[in-house]
């Protein structure tokens, strides 16, 4: 091998303007996005010493040509939200014929739809990687490599923690885990990590862990395991006995969040466990409060559970419950709007991410809707915030659409009532319990500082201010959260805001192309021929449009870039539509009063 061959890593741009990337939040912290590449820096360790490597995440700093003209190979992951961005790195490594190396999750679903790409690894690194860079070597390599087992991760390879620009981030991650017991009908994590959770070592946890702390690391740490406790048994035997020993020696160094399912509550054992060993949060897949929808989706684990007490269980051992949800269900009608808002407010969930559903490649989901018919447009993995869905719902679209933003207007309201609200009810239950509240940090001060200069002077600032009082005098040993979820409130706030102004300037678009067809289609049943005077009056009403137009699209220039380019792509085709109508009338007046 060529001790010199280069390596790029790339990490594309994951869209800003949703609930995920907590990106107005961010900017009180002085960071650049919430979490590190964990799958690339996971295959940088994969690979061999005598490779030279380079990390490019597109999240916190630009891909430059001079990046990729350096690189004898660009490895690329992505997830399909980043299929926009992941099309540009290929687009450019194919401008300066480097080769493209692919993997993740949305090549390994949707791969067959992707060009400009060399070779795909598909599925886990740990399987693949090997094969693919000794034929590559050989010059033999293939186009497509697949993984056909799953690998044991027991002791598994430490992250190149230090490629990270690690200041730039908002916490750290480490997998314990891979895999989950349960068969969600729209979850693709079980079809491609499997029913049977692998989990590594508790030594190697602590490994990774001890690498982090070597390289300064002091903030949060992320377990990204899709149901961490999918091993019950290993959870509380094995990882949160040595987590707890490892914490107490570090004097409580890092404090952890996860994903779980809702049986977290059957286990206090579990629960006083994880709060111990430093878990402060917990993000769990609610859905919905319909048992109809649960059923239909094949839930079954939070069919066996009142949810709402055993939200309330998990927030009384010290852990908060950020929740998903989902709205758009075949079972759904239409007061599943109301009480997705009544339960998000009564549960006390500061974070609730509601989304419409979608149907993802390789879910069950997906292939019951494919057979049915039922699957329109291109999936775009953005699962919050949008108002497109790739199935067709049961639902009437627009009745669908109006709820659900609805439920956002609600949940975010304009000043941010009911968001506050369900802060006083978490910190309420928080209180007295094993919440391990970490100690307040110099930039945590410095956000503090922002955020009452910033904050007060907007629409919710009044309820902003009734916040931080109120829980400064009744929770003041919880009062990093308080900051916390006061910034927080600003991105949910940012976010729905725009959302529904975007929908807001895309509707009145849609409606003034409306009006010009249906005044159109009125001038053509009531003028005779091809007349001048009848073409004029067309074309002055045509123009009149236009020019409204025209008004609207300088205000698309005030929204984040994001959501103003989606718009703009809508102002440009409802143009050129028109455009094109204004150029026919006008060739065929011309051809009227030329007498062809």
């Amino acid at each position: 091998m060529n001790s010199k061959r280069k390596i790029l890593l790339v990490y594309p741009q994951i869209p800003s303007n949703t609930y995920w990337s907590f990106k107005y939040a961010l900017r009180f912290i002085n960071k650049k996005t919430s979490m590190p590449p964990l799958g690339l820096i996971t295959v940088a360790a994969l690979l061999p010493d005598g490779y030279d490597l380079r990390l490019v995440d597109m999240n916190v700093e630009p891909l430059r040509e001079t990046d990729v003209k350096w690189a004898d190979l660009v490895f690329v992951s992505a997830m399909i939200v980043q299929q926009e961005s992941f099309m540009d790195v290929v687009s450019m490594c194919n401008k300066v014929c480097r080769p493209v190396v692919a993997g993740g999750a949305y090549a390994t679903s949707s791969h067959e739809e992707i060009d400009g790409v060399d070779y795909f690894v598909l599925g886990e690194a740990e399987e693949t990687l090997a094969d693919f860079l000794a034929d590559f070597e050989a010059g033999k390599a293939r186009r497509i490599y697949r993984a056909e087992t799953r690998p044991d991760i027991t002791n598994s390879v430490v992250p190149r923690f230090d490629l990270l620009k690690r200041d730039l981030y908002a916490s750290m991650a480490v997998q314990y885990s891979r895999g989950c017991p349960f068969k969600c009908e729209f979850c693709d994590i079980w079809t491609v990590y499997g029913n049977r959770p692998r989990v590594k070592s508790a030594e190697s946890i602590i490994a990774e862990l001890d690498a982090l702390r070597r390289l300064g690391w002091k903030d949060a740490v992320f377990m990204v395991d899709d149901n961490f406790i999918g091993n019950k048994v290993k959870v509380k035997k094995e990882l949160l006995p040595a987590l707890i020993e490892w914490q107490k020696k570090h004097d409580y160094l890092f404090e952890f969040y996860t994903e779980a399912s809702i049986n977290l509550a059957d286990d206090p054992e579990l629960m006083g466990l994880m709060s111990e060993a430093g878990f402060n949060q917990v993000f769990i897949g609610i859905e919905t409060p319909s048992k109809e929808a649960l059923a239909e989706t094949g839930k079954s684990q939070n069919l066996k559970h009142d949810l709402m007490k055993s939200v309330r269980t998990i927030q009384n051992h010290g852990l908060e419950v950020m929740a998903g949800f989902i709205i758009g269900f075949d079972s759904d009608t239409e007061d599943i709007f109301d009480r997705q808002i009544e339960f998000i407010q009564e549960a006390g969930i500061p974070k609730a991410m509601v989304g419409l559903l979608h149907a993802l490649p390789g879910t069950l989901l997906y292939k019951r809707l494919e057979k049915e018919g039922r699957l329109s447009g291109h999936v775009t993995g953005s699962n919050t915030h949008t108002m497109q869905t790739n199935v067709v719902t049961k639902m009437d679209p627009d009745t669908l659409r109006e709820g659900y933003k609805r439920v956002l207007d609600t949940i975010y309201d304009k000043n941010l009532k009911n968001y506050f609200a369900r802060c006083d009810i978490l910190l309420d239950n928080l209180k007295g319990t094993g919440f391990k509240q970490r100690k307040i940090r110099l930039d945590e001060i410095k956000a503090l500082l922002k955020s009452l200069a910033f904050q007060p002077p907007t629409p919710y600032g009044w309820q902003y201010i009734k916040f931080i009082t109120r829980n400064l005098f009744k929770h003041p040993d919880l009062f990093a959260e308080v900051i916390t979820y006061s910034i927080v409130g600003n991105h949910f706030w940012a976010i729905t805001r725009e959302t529904l102004e975007a929908e807001k300037v895309k509707s009145k678009m849609d409606e003034i192309y409306q009006m010009a067809m249906d005044q159109l289609a009125k001038y053509s049943q009531t003028v005779s021929g091809t007349s001048a005077e009848s073409m004029k009056a067309i074309t002055r009403a045509l123009n009149r449009y236009k020019k409204r137009l025209e008004n609207i699209r300088r205000k698309i220039d005030s929204f984040h870039r994001e959501f103003a380019k989606d718009l703009i792509a809508r102002y440009n085709e409802i143009e050129d539509r028109l455009g094109k109508i204004l150029t026919n009338i006008t060739d065929s007046s011309h051809l009227a009063k030329n007498g062809r």
